[in-house]
């Protein structure tokens, strides 16, 4: 039976470390997600309202086969540039992309990047020309482990949930046959993660030993045009959903990009509305490339898609979850 990881984090998949930072006064923060090797890289866009980084350079037909490291961000647009902290500091490390191999020219390090709106929560945004994303982006990178702090930490740490606070969330799960998959996500959503007028979760079918509670979903009907508690009257832009999954499977940029897509689902599934005019929702796929697709591989691709979306649902419900806590 498929049961999650000693960590119930994206770090439970072999290769895989994450680094966290934020800053207090301006209310946000950044993740990265640092691959011990290279890694195959998927992605799937289906927020109105994305904000990202080398999405195009991860697509199956390009040049690009493998990224160095993932950045999720608030800032809005600004948050871009930690992925400039990332792949500067990477680039130090001489680890990145060479198409001339030579220690004369510099590497080009491959940091795909998704931003979340957080620029009207109350911090100290009076940044002028100087933000604070490159050096929060370099901080992230820093504190890689396999720990993963969730709630308001990271890029959630300045978040908002529908009209509940937003952060980061992870899960992971392990099949009986030895697949590990994890996610990662920033909820900053424009919908309600929480059924009208319940303290039930959507994700609530997909939860695994009361991870976000135990609140069973509740009996009986409910309004379909009812959002429960969903942000009011939204500006456009100003809310996302972002996430990483990660699997040991072996997979080529393609069948990250599948498993990507496969992955969004877990957005339905814990959050409603999604996928609005007014979000960024973008999830990330990688594959650290440990264990053998067991044939026939489209099969098998099938399962870690499925078995992603759950783990994507869970994540988002944790995240949320913990940032309740933090809060009572």
């Amino acid at each position: 039976m498929a049961k999650p990881g000693s960590r119930n984090a994206i770090t439970d998949v072999p290769g895989i470390q994450v680094g966290q930072a934020h800053d207090e006064s301006v209310r946000t923060g950044v993740t990265v997600i640092l691959p011990d090797q290279r890694a195959a890289c998927g992605v799937d866009v289906r927020g109105g309202g994305p904000g990202t980084r080398e999405t195009d350079a991860v697509q199956p037909h390009t040049l690009v086969d493998a990224i160095d490291a993932i950045v999720l961000s608030g800032g809005s647009s600004y948050g871009l540039a930690a992925a400039d902290g990332v792949a500067a500091a990477l680039g130090s490390r001489r680890r990145g992309f060479e198409l001339f191999p030579s220690p004369e020219i510099p590497v080009s390090p491959v940091v795909p990047a998704a931003i979340l709106y957080d620029l009207a929560n109350g911090g100290d945004k009076d940044w002028g020309e100087a933000t604070p994303y490159p050096g929060l982006g370099r901080e992230a990178l820093a504190n890689v482990s396999g720990e993963v702090r969730e709630g308001r930490a990271g890029a959630g740490y300045g978040a908002s949930a529908g009209r509940l606070a937003g952060g980061v969330g992870t899960a992971s799960v392990v099949t009986h046959d030895g697949y590990t998959i994890g996610a990662i996500v920033a909820v900053n959503c424009f919908g309600s993660v929480r059924v009208p007028g319940s303290d039930a979760y959507w994700a609530a079918p997909y939860e695994i030993d009361n991870e976000f509670g135990g609140v069973p979903l509740p009996s009986g009907p409910f309004d379909p045009d009812d959002w429960g508690d969903a942000k009011f009257n939204p500006a456009a832009g100003t809310n996302t959903t972002i996430a990483c999954i990660a699997t040991d499977a072996v997979l080529d940029p393609a069948g990250c990009m599948r498993m990507a897509q496969m992955a969004s689902a877990g957005f339905a599934r814990a959050i409603r509305p999604v996928f609005t005019p007014l979000d960024g929702d973008t999830v990330f796929a990688l594959a650290t490339g440990g264990k053998e697709m067991a044939e026939p591989s489209a099969f098998t691709l099938s399962r870690l898609g499925s078995l992603a979306a759950d783990c994507l649902a869970r994540a988002i419900a944790k995240g949320v979850h913990a940032a309740q806590a933090a809060r009572a």
